[in-house]
């Protein structure tokens, strides 16, 4: 299973990405992927980008430097101003193996027209089966969804003022079929899905 990290529209993950993964049958492990090591202009060792419905690059994902990281120096931003609509711009981590986990990114919506905004994906089979969670600007909501064979299929929708230029965390905690999702901190979806 790959653990993705998804961000739409014009936008920066900071300098780190926490993931605490969770199983009965091994001991708790705690990984964080840091960018203020990775040379500018590429991608980070282990992460992988999707393709689009048409095979094309979910995105283009690079390290930058930037005096707007959360954690100077570096970000991994998504910097693909177009594309599909109701296509996500998908970045995977490669070598993750956990399907109860707790993980966490701060994200910097930036611009974007057809979707801005930051996300998380995990318990992912592919880059097109997994699970979503997302927070849009443009919309003004966050969402959470399965995609199943690159099919969007909303699970719950959550109405919520969300700021431009600013640092916003998404947090996802799964047991199971129990998933937990909080927005800057505050719980916004706690539901079961058996699917």
């Amino acid at each position: 299973m790959n653990l993705p990290v998804r961000l739409a529209g014009w936008w920066l993950i900071p300098t780190a990405l926490t993931v605490l993964c969770v199983s009965a049958s091994a001991e708790d492990s705690i990984r964080t992927w840091n960018f203020d090591v990775d040379l500018p202009g590429t991608l980070p060792k282990g992460f992988v980008i999707g393709t689009l419905f048409d095979g094309r690059p979910a995105g283009e994902w690079k390290v930058l430097r930037t005096d707007r990281a959360k954690s100077l120096p570096q970000v991994l931003a998504q910097l693909m101003g177009k594309g599909a609509e109701h296509a996500y711009k998908v970045v995977l981590i490669d070598g993750t193996t956990s399907s109860d986990l707790d993980l966490q990114v701060s994200f910097l919506p930036i611009e974007g027209k057809g979707d801005m905004g930051g996300g998380l994906i995990w318990r992912a089979a592919d880059d097109r089966n997994y699970y979503l969670t997302r927070a849009n600007p443009l919309e003004q909501n966050i969402r959470i969804y399965r995609i199943v064979k690159g099919i969007r299929h909303l699970l719950q929708n959550f109405d919520q003022t969300l700021h431009l230029n600013q640092w916003h965390t998404l947090h996802v905690v799964t047991r199971g079929c129990q998933i937990q999702v909080l927005y800057d901190e505050k719980p916004v979806f706690d539901l079961c899905d058996q699917t």
